[in-house]
């Protein structure tokens, strides 16, 4: 499916700031990227650097006082839905070298403190069927909540609570998976059918020697993401990171199917 995507920030930096942007989308097997360009209003000189795992793309900027940024492309998503019940957990000795850090806990994606849980509610799964029965789980406990959450919320945080937004679902279907030896990773996309519209979160967890987009949210198809970004958690996805302080005065995320 070919999608449409427009994404405009309107921020102001009451002093000089360094800003890191990811919001421009990846260029994938899956993903074609036909055009795309970023403005910036209200910056200094743009630099990129290469994203995670040598995905996508990221763009530093200096900025003070007002800024808008903007972005508008088109892309080809052509991702079929893959039924993931069926296939197996690589062996952890089998992993390739740049999977193998996807394991570990990190900062919002406590995965130790759920072993225990994983192995006496899910222990009895296996393969690509224990990770959907583990976002069946989140989907089923968890209360998506706008505004329950903020950028200090962990996964425990939001086991705890039973409420999130999509960073704090792919935070526990993340955690979990870990928990269970299998390495994830967190996903930051603009989604088609997604309400309210806003950059998404979702997981890619590695299985049969491949990553496979899980959302326990289920309010977008996964055969409708586009992928910008990916990494431990949303430290790493962060579509703006910015190192002092900003005011956000508005916010604004559009994305369109245009082959129905």
């Amino acid at each position: 499916m070919r999608l449409t995507i427009e994404a405009d920030l309107d921020y102001y930096f009451p002093e000089a700031v360094d800003v890191l942007l990811a919001v421009e989308v990846a260029q994938l097997a899956d993903q074609k990227l036909i055009d795309d360009l970023l403005t910036v209003d209200g910056s200094g000189p743009l630099v990129t650097v290469a994203g995670e795992d040598g995905i996508g793309r990221r763009t530093w900027m200096r900025a003070h006082g007002p800024c808008r940024v903007a972005y508008r492309a088109s892309v080809e998503v052509e991702r079929p839905a893959l039924a993931i019940e069926a296939l197996a957990f690589t062996p952890l000795r089998d992993l390739p070298a740049g999977v193998v850090p996807y394991l570990w806990p990190s900062r919002y994606c406590e995965s130790d403190r759920f072993e225990a849980f994983i192995d006496k509610t899910f222990g009895t799964l296996a393969g690509g069927a224990k990770i959907l029965a583990m976002a069946d789980w989140i989907k089923r406990e968890m209360d998506y909540a706008l505004g329950s959450s903020d950028a200090t919320t962990t996964a425990v945080d939001a086991f705890v609570s039973r409420r999130g937004v999509c960073r704090d679902f792919a935070h526990l279907m993340a955690s979990f998976a870990r928990a269970a030896g299998v390495p994830a990773r967190l996903v930051s996309a603009y989604a088609w059918g997604l309400k309210p519209p806003d950059f998404h979160a979702v997981v890619e967890v590695w299985l049969d020697g491949g990553w496979h987009l899980v959302d326990a949210t289920c309010l977008a198809p996964t055969q409708a993401l586009a992928r910008i970004a990916v990494g431990r958690d949303a430290t790493d996805i962060a579509f703006m990171t910015i190192f002092g302080t900003g005011v956000m005065n508005a916010q604004r995320v559009i994305v369109t199917r245009v082959d129905e």
